[in-house]
């Protein structure tokens, strides 16, 4: 749950207009900043199912929100998830990862072994 010091913030930042708290632009924000805590707060407690189910409701509702922004103002949106620093795929598009470096499989590797 966000403060309302953090929430009124966010709002000053994003807001569209001088009486603006529900634009899609400010639900997206105050979305992203209430993800950002669920998820570090799961980093510690793995197990709390109730926080995860929260957290993946949160993420659906930003993403139907986003993909809405984009439909309706594409200048908005882009200006959007690179303030808020979202990466977003097309809806039908496969998002490919990233190859690990060379580093990275020796790490994997090693770890793997250690299970061993």
């Amino acid at each position: 749950m966000l403060s309302k010091k953090v929430k009124e913030n966010l709002i000053k930042k994003y807001k569209t207009h001088d009486s603006d708290t529900g634009s899609s632009e400010v639900q997206i924000a105050i979305l992203t900043e209430e993800i950002k805590q669920l998820t570090k707060h799961l980093r510690t407690h793995k197990h709390d199912f109730s926080s995860r189910r929260g957290l993946l409701r949160k993420v659906a509702e930003r993403r139907r929100l986003l993909h809405y922004l984009r439909r309706e103002n594409p200048n908005s949106f882009e200006e959007l998830a690179k303030n808020l620093k979202i990466k977003v795929a097309l809806l039908g598009t496969i998002v490919e990862e990233e190859e690990p470096t060379d580093e990275e499989l020796k790490a994997l590797e090693a770890k793997e072994k250690s299970k061993k």
